[in-house]
């Protein structure tokens, strides 16, 4: 399917209106969401996402600037318009037990169906169609209390589509749900962005599936505002690490995930047989508080980088002595070696290296 331009803003503020006049969150805000694609929104708390969801949403309106959907400014569509373009799935958990997933998911048919919401074969077709689309056709007849959070989630996504609209807006989908689900729902709202050629737009605290998933991010933050791309184009860019203003929480870009800055009181040399088995010895090493340098390949020279993995970065003169150094050789899981003052042992699990780390290094200072 070919792609179309669903919404554009051009210098948008957003915000609030209040006793003592407007209340600003953003300012200068342009941007685009495109159809047949999944479009995930990030940021730390209290920097506006939800500001700016509502105002997509036209459940409040912009301070200034242009907002257009398919073409048309936003504030120029009846509720009732709106309805058809605009589908809603918001983080709170539904409250209508007593009804059955059919029935939940026919309410969103009312749009289309008139004052009486009396429905015909053809809003029967599409409601059937819409539950096995999101995988929950089995479930037609049970009732929203008797679902797992997985299931009730996939339920009012199946009632935002069967509005039929271009657009859907989702505040926080994966919130309530477990890792298995998160994928499923993540994973769900790619393939319908695609196969049903929709723009999806969803804020969302999961980076890691974000980062697999999103076809484009748009990166919010107090400082920078927003910032958006393809997800790729972003992290290439070294993009990731202005998304949270503290400086203590680094951004690994070869893993895709967030983490504390090691606080290192001591130096070790790594070197290990795989690069799973590098990654996973670094990770112990820089809980415990050590900065771990690669051993190169040629030992002539000692490649010292700042890095996503906890390895430090320094000129090969600000170790005068590398050879002083403690070093671990990781062969396996099962076969550590530490050598420390010319003497080695061999340790066959990370607990018992961790051990003998603490039986070694004492913290400094």
């Amino acid at each position: 399917m070919e792609k179309r331009n669903v919404i554009s803003a051009t210098d948008l503020s957003i915000g609030y209106h209040t006793n003592r006049g407007e209340k600003l969150v953003h300012q200068h805000l342009s941007f685009e969401l495109h159809s047949g694609e999944l479009t995930c929104l990030l940021g730390a708390n209290g920097t506006g996402k939800s500001t700016l969801l509502r105002t997509l949403s036209s459940s409040q309106p912009a301070l200034s600037g242009k907002l257009l959907i398919e073409g048309k400014p936003l504030e120029e569509y009846s509720e009732r318009d709106r309805s058809r373009i605009i589908g809603i799935v918001l983080t709170d958990k539904t409250q209508a037990g007593g009804l059955t997933v059919y029935e939940l998911v026919a309410l969103g048919r009312q749009p289309h169906t008139g004052f009486f919401g009396r429905l015909h074969r053809e809003d029967h077709r599409i409601i059937r169609q819409t539950l096995n689309a999101v995988g929950i056709a089995h479930k037609a007849n049970n009732y929203i209390a008797e679902l797992s959070d997985g299931e009730r989630q996939k339920t009012m996504i199946a009632k935002a589509l069967v509005q039929e609209c271009p657009l859907i807006l989702l505040d926080e989908p994966t919130a309530f749900l477990d890792v298995v689900s998160r994928i499923e729902i993540m994973s769900l709202l790619h393939r319908l962005a695609i196969e049903q050629n929709k723009a999806i737009l969803l804020s969302t605290h999961d980076i890691e599936q974000a980062l697999v998933l999103a076809d484009k991010l748009w990166l919010l933050s107090k400082e920078k505002g927003l910032l958006h791309g393809v997800t790729e184009d972003l992290i290439l860019q070294q993009r990731m690490d202005g998304l949270f203003s503290r400086k203590d929480i680094k951004f690994d870009y070869a893993h895709g995930v967030y983490y504390p800055e090691v606080d290192c009181q001591h130096s070790i040399i790594v070197e290990a047989s795989d690069d799973v088995l590098l990654h996973w010895t670094i990770n112990a090493l820089n809980r415990h508080g050590f900065a771990c340098l690669l051993k190169s390949q040629t030992e002539e020279v000692m490649d010292l980088f700042t890095s996503q993995s906890g390895l430090i970065k320094a000129n090969s003169t600000d170790i005068k002595s590398p050879s002083t150094l403690p070093q671990l050789k990781a062969i396996s899981a099962e076969n550590l070696i530490l050598i420390k003052d010319g003497v080695q042992e061999v340790c066959t699990s990370f607990e018992e290296l961790l051990n003998v780390i603490e039986k070694y290094f004492q913290p400094l200072g």
